[in-house]
């Protein structure tokens, strides 16, 4: 090769000509990389140069080489290359040039793992215990890259690591230092066994100190070295258990702190306090931190803006489907909301609603908006209570807000109306008579309010139509005058756009009944999507969506006439527009006229699903920066060898280079992908053989792989979706025509989805995808009832399945196939399960839930009750023990599964009700959890419906009565109902033993059982 004296040359010309023009620049450094002696010729300029960037580009270059070539490099070369790394690493001063040395080694950690590296560990075992600060600090950063490069080879060494970060630590003047010990603290987390647990978690308090002397030194630092507590909370949250209460005070004094704090620091606080919520609430509400949360929270989300300024989502150009808001009110909200999905509405209520109240009632209109933002987010997850006990007042409270003299007022009341319109169905329809004259109000005065507003006016009507259904008829009429004049007259096409989306809702509701209207919107509509102005873009996406649902809604002797020609006007978008929104709402379009009429699709499905299918391939909306994409072209290697140098992590995908932060994908495409992979699905469902395949299983199969290019897991989960889809296509079509051809393709296509299937279930770590992998499992054995799938066989591969493949997998293939065929499988897989018995309360929780799951799934299947009889006698003792656990978690799965077990084994387990009863009413006379006491009832009366003659009703029926005081408190509305159903039957078909048990009561509760059974 060239000199080191040209090589360097040739890079001080790379970088200095970069700026204007680097293709050229580039292609001579392309050129150089063809040489087999690059590698030397790069660690010479690397440890040579004078100039610091000159030694950084060729530390990158050196990574890019290694990261997808190591295996070409010679041995010597390789042995050459760990010692000049490490003598760079020594004897370099600039930080950015270290930074890359350390991402260069943290590479090579990849290949050479640290026991095949020891004079790595050399350097980091002097440099991290140095007596000299800047060297500690120099080797806890290499230590933080390598560990977060490959964490599991260093386990072996956690301790002697949580040792030194004890130490490290505790050096409050070197917080740069004490910021990579986090960082690899982190990393960290996730690998640690019960033998570190308890040395980490002596580690919080010092870690709380250290945050705070960090936050001191560089607000961004602490920001990152934050997350130290997500990684903890979501590895091993009991950690963090003794210490919650420090953490949340933290958590809060960074909320209080001087206003000098970033935004991003406070967002990360207030996200940690969440978490904690969602994971251990009983904890925050033991140790009585609701209140001091509440205290903090209230007036981050009550603050005004800075003068002059708005809210984000109270701007005029505000775009409601923006989830990129990340401002500290915007996550104090998010607190609320987590509040109300994880904690009882009555205890939360007690410290929630006075503040909520003092807000609402307050002169300044942004503590008025709190209060309306506090009611909205309360709406999911506390809306049973609130249905029963306080819809009237809050909606009173929300449709007097609308008239209030302030917009940002108005504008949270009518969030919150949508809100409660989503969730708090079907009891929020029943007040349409005083809700509809408010909205229609709005709707009123389309063109004079302004837009931002009327948006928010849109997103309440819109919710509350949804599910209006036959309701919506008498205010058809003047709904439909309203969206048809602002489509004809409005000059904003925003408004266009809205009442466009309207219409949906409306149709949705509606159905049949918007067929006298059909005719103008469908006119309206082809206008806009003959229209090529790219002004007119986001107005033609709404117009796709739309047209999508009046065919799904609309009946098929409406639309169908239309079909063939919304085909063609599709497809004529898709050729004359690139934009990933289009094609997204185009290829919905397709989908929703194969319900319709399919056999519109066939003269065009060959041009409909290659589209379809390049928007899969397309790595379109996947960018780099130039800097980086630079570095990627000079290791652009044409030769086929290298393709096999690629390096898989431990799930097998190519890894994405820490350093290359240019990479991003934009959500559009993202989306794109996810919906073309929805509507492929349906199409071939839809249309039959004409789509499915291997070849397209194959080409979806693509869009799986959790790759730089398809990163995001919805992607994952609808692609997982459309292979199944693909199965149930091919099984339609074998059984409308029973051929050996058929019948080879469907075990063909069952032979890749199926262990795909299951490969994900065990690999894939977002637990969304893995829910949508087993329903679309569940689907596809559904359909072909068990007679052509070997799946539950491959449970058998792995010796851990996963929890979510345990506790959701394992009965949806149990209620997928006959007993007799699961049991096999079954049997071998329930060690696995009550192994997990003997250790934490989690596990003890899970094991016995997952039994149930799978005791309820034997119900509705063949030979389900032999099934459960012959396993009775290996989980009763389980069971029982379960039902006398101190935790109510397991008490409460337990008694679950033992109704679950007596439901499904029927007059098989008669013999074991007398102790199941004792074991019942011992339980109901000192529990005090409302869950427990819920599926205690709920057990008995499956014991009782499955197996009536083998319950002393007498007895049974005294143990409900007496407590029936308790019971309506406690008890789901689903389990009262049931109860009064159980009780009236019983009262008919057994009265002696009901008379018997009756009289045993108080005048007062005969009289309220009295009547509760007597209703019609």
């Amino acid at each position: 090769m060239a000199s080191d004296t040209h090589t360097w040359t040739l890079f001080e010309r790379e970088i200095a000509t970069f700026a204007r023009d680097p293709a050229n620049a580039t292609a001579q450094l392309k050129l150089a990389f063809k040489d087999p002696a690059i590698i030397p010729a790069l660690c010479a300029v690397m440890t040579g140069s004078q100039n610091s960037q000159i030694r950084q580009s060729a530390a990158v270059m050196l990574r890019m080489r290694v990261k997808k070539h190591w295996k070409k490099i010679s041995p010597d070369h390789r042995e050459s290359l760990k010692a000049v790394v490490l003598q760079a690493f020594q004897q370099e001063t600039e930080h950015t040039v270290r930074h890359s040395l350390s991402q260069l080694s943290a590479v090579m950690v990849k290949h050479e793992t640290p026991d095949r590296w020891p004079a790595l560990f050399t350097l980091l075992n002097q440099s991290t215990k140095s007596n000299n600060p800047m060297d500690r600090q120099v080797g806890l950063l290499l230590l933080s890259k390598v560990v977060e490069s490959n964490p599991e080879p260093f386990k072996p060494h956690y301790r002697q690591l949580l040792q030194l970060f004890g130490t490290v630590l505790r050096d409050l003047d070197n917080p740069t230092a004490m910021y990579y010990s986090i960082l690899t603290l982190t990393a960290m987390t996730a690998y640690t066994g019960t033998e570190e647990m308890n040395l980490m978690r002596s580690l919080i308090p010092t870690l709380i100190i250290a945050l705070r002397h960090l936050i001191k030194a560089d607000q961004d630092q602490a920001s990152e070295a934050m997350e130290v507590f997500d990684e903890l909370m979501e590895s091993e949250v009991s950690i963090m258990v003794p210490h919650i209460t420090e953490i949340v005070h933290f958590c809060l004094e960074v909320r209080t702190r001087n206003t000098t704090l970033t935004d991003s620091l406070r967002v990360k606080a207030l996200s940690c306090i969440a978490f904690l919520i969602r994971l251990k609430s009983k904890t925050v509400l033991k140790q009585k931190l609701l209140n001091p949360i509440l205290q903090t929270v209230f007036p981050v989300l009550s603050a005004a803006p800075p003068p002059g300024e708005e809210d984000p989502e109270d701007e005029e150009n505000s775009n409601e489907d923006d989830t990129d808001n990340e401002s500290p009110k915007h996550f104090a909200a998010q607190v609320i909301d987590t509040m109300a999905l994880h904690m009882p509405p009555e205890k939360l209520f007690h410290q929630l609603m006075p503040l909520t109240q003092a807000c609402l009632a307050s002169d300044n209109p942004y503590e008025r908006k709190a209060g309306l933002m506090c009611l909205a987010v309360l709406a999911e997850g506390c809306a049973d209570h609130i249905r029963t006990k306080m819809l009237s007042s809050m909606l009173q409270t929300v449709c007097q807000s609308l008239s209030d003299s302030n917009q940002v007022v108005r504008s949270a009341g009518l969030f919150a109306l949508g809100q409660f319109s989503e969730h708090l169905q079907p009891e929020v329809s029943k007040y349409c008579a005083e809700l509809m004259p408010l909205l229609l109000g709005y709707m009123s005065a389309l063109n004079q309010a302004k837009i931002g507003h009327v948006t928010k006016a849109f997103y309440a009507l819109e919710n509350f139509l949804e599910n209006l259904g036959s309701e919506i008829e008498p205010y058809l009429p003047t709904l439909m005058e309203t969206m048809l004049s602002a489509l004809s007259n409005a000059e904003n096409l925003k408004l266009k756009e809205l009442a466009v989306s309207a219409i949906g809702a409306i149709a949705n509701a509606a159905k049949e009944k918007l067929v006298p209207y059909f005719l103008p919107v469908i006119e309206s509509l082809k206008g806009f999507l003959t229209d090529t102005r790219d002004e007119m873009r986001s107005l033609q996406t709404q117009a796709l969506d739309t047209l999508s649902v009046l065919a799904r809604t609309i009946g098929k002797e409406v639309f169908s006439p239309l079909a063939a020609e919304c085909v063609q006007l599709g497809l004529n978008l898709t050729n004359a527009i690139d934009d990933p929104d289009l094609r997204r709402c185009t290829y919905s379009l397709f989908s929703a006229v194969s319900t319709v009429s399919p056999d519109c699709l066939n003269p065009h499905l060959t041009a409909i699903t290659t589209i379809m299918l390049l928007s899969l391939k397309s790595t379109e909306g996947v960018t780099v920066s130039q800097w980086d994409k630079t570095f990627v072209l000079l290791d652009d290697d044409d030769d086929d060898e290298a393709q096999g140098d690629t390096i898989l992590d431990e799930e097998g995908t190519d890894n994405v280079d820490p350093d290359i932060a240019g990479f991003s994908v934009e959500n559009a495409y993202i989306d794109e992908k996810e919906d073309t992979c929805d509507a492929l699905g349906e199409i071939a469902f839809n249309t039959g053989v004409c789509v499915c395949g291997l070849a397209f299983v194959s080409l979806t199969m693509h869009s799986v792989s959790p790759s730089p290019q398809f990163p995001h897991e919805d992607v994952r989960r609808a692609a997982f979706v459309a292979m199944g889809q693909f199965c149930r296509a091919q099984h339609k079509v074998w059984q409308e025509n029973p051929t050996e051809a058929d019948y080879q393709a469907l075990q063909k296509l069952l032979g890749v989805v199926l262990p795909s299937f299951l490969e994900a279930v065990h690999s894939e770590r977002e637990r969304q995808v893995v829910m949508g992998v087993l329903e679309a499992m569940n689907a596809v054995l559904k359909a072909c009832q068990g007679r052509h799938c070997r799946a539950p066989g491959a449970c058998r591969r792995s010796a851990r399945p996963s929890e979510t493949f345990c506790r959701r997998g394992i009965p949806l293939l149990a209620s997928a196939v006959p007993a007799e065929t699961f049991q096999p499988y079954l049997n071998e897989l329930l060690p696995l399960i009550m192994n997990k018995l003997s250790y934490t309360v989690a596990d003890r929780s899970f094991s016995v839930g997952t039994l149930g799951e799978i005791l309820q799934s034997l119900v509705n299947v063949s030979g389900g009750r032999a099934c459960a009889g012959k396993l009775s006698n290996q989980l009763l003792p389980v069971l029982v023990a379960g039902v006398r656990d101190s935790d109510s978690e397991v008490r409460n799965n337990s008694v679950f599964a033992l109704g679950a077990l007596a439901q499904a084994a029927g007059p098989l387990v008669a013999r074991d009700y007398p102790m199941m009863l004792s074991l019942f009413s011992n339980l109901l006379s000192k529990e005090q959890d409302r869950r427990v006491i819920d599926n205690l009832c709920a057990a008995l009366c499956r014991m009782i419906m499955s197996n009536m003659e083998g319950v002393p009703l007498e007895q049974v029926l005294s143990m409900h009565i007496h407590s029936w005081d308790v019971i309506p408190g406690l008890c789901v509305p689903e389990t009262q109902n049931t109860l009064v159903m159980l009780l009236r039957d019983v009262a008919q078909r057994h009265s002696k033993e009901f008379e018997v048990a009756m009289k045993s009561l108080p005048a007062e509760q005969k009289m309220k059982l009295t009547g509760a059974v007597s209703q019609s």
